[in-house]
């Protein structure tokens, strides 16, 4: 199979609470957040195995982070990838707030 040369691109969709890489017009993998106040709090992230190992999920975290910067806004990595991502990527540290027990409780109630 060949792969594709298209370059990705990514989506936020308010509705859905995430952020979309889309690879020719596909969904290659997802970021999900929910907002709290002037947070953004990201629990999941994930990559389509198709399209794994070619660095889409950390092009994704870097957009999507980047979005939330100017939005404005402040970030919370609940998400391990993204927790991962920041350790390795420090530019991003004077937007990211700690994961807190009452964070993660407030998040319990947010997800079905």
């Amino acid at each position: 199979m060949s792969q594709s040369s298209a370059v990705p691109s990514v989506q936020r969709s308010d509705t859905e609470q995430l952020y979309a890489v889309l690879v020719d017009g596909h969904r290659a993998g997802l970021t999900a957040y929910r907002d709290r106040g002037e947070q953004r709090v990201f629990f999941h992230t994930e990559t389509d195995d198709t399209f794994a190992g070619r660095g889409l999920a950390a092009e994704l975290v870097r957009q999507a982070l980047t979005d939330v910067r100017a939005s404005g806004k402040r970030m919370v990595p609940v998400c391990p990838y993204i927790a991962s991502y920041l350790k390795r990527h420090d530019g991003f540290a004077d937007i990211t707030d700690p994961v807190t027990p009452d964070v993660l409780t407030w998040l319990e109630a947010q997800l079905p």
